[in-house]
């Protein structure tokens, strides 16, 4: 699986509550999740988010509550991959669970820069920076959780295979 897209980046201990503020865990909309993604650090971020895009971040992703909303809100406004130097666990596994590509790479983290363009090969763990020539590897998730992944999520892919 490949993806390229622009790099939205932030810093350290992006918690769950300024992903999806708590003011809008009232519905289970997808789009309207997407809608406020990102909103109390990057009011900007639904505006210019494009399909493929991708978060770049430093230390401890997605902390703070173990609610799902805040993946899903990432990846229905469109980012195909987030790379951090690390995750919460809660939000390593959420993210598997609803097939948000994640990885974590401190090298590229610390390179790759806001509104760069990226590339990486899911399956490889490769990630090109295309803005500076720059590439990074990150480790790939093992093929049974890229097939979830693929999938669109641990219940799609059950579905999938007891049909």
């Amino acid at each position: 699986m490949k993806v390229k897209g622009r790099v939205f980046k932030y810093g350290n201990d992006v918690d769950t509550d300024v992903i999806i503020p708590a003011r809008y865990l009232n519905t289970t909309s997808e789009s309207e999740l997407a809608s406020h993604c990102m909103e109390d650090i990057d009011a900007e971020f639904v505006k210019k988010v494009k399909n493929g895009d991708i978060i770049v971040a430093g230390d401890n992703f997605g902390c703070g509550s173990s609610r799902e909303h805040a993946p899903i809100a990432i990846k229905a406004s469109g980012i195909s991959l987030v790379i951090a130097n690390s995750f919460a666990r809660i939000f390593y596994r959420n993210s598997i669970n609803i097939g948000l590509p994640i990885l974590e790479c401190p090298a590229a983290v610390k390179a790759i820069r806001e509104g760069d363009t990226v590339s990486c090969s899911l399956d490889e763990g490769k990630i090109f920076d295309e803005t500076t020539g720059e590439s990074f590897t990150a480790e790939p998730f093992p093929p049974f959780i890229r097939e979830i992944i693929s999938d669109g999520g641990l219940i799609k892919h059950l579905e999938r295979r007891n049909k």
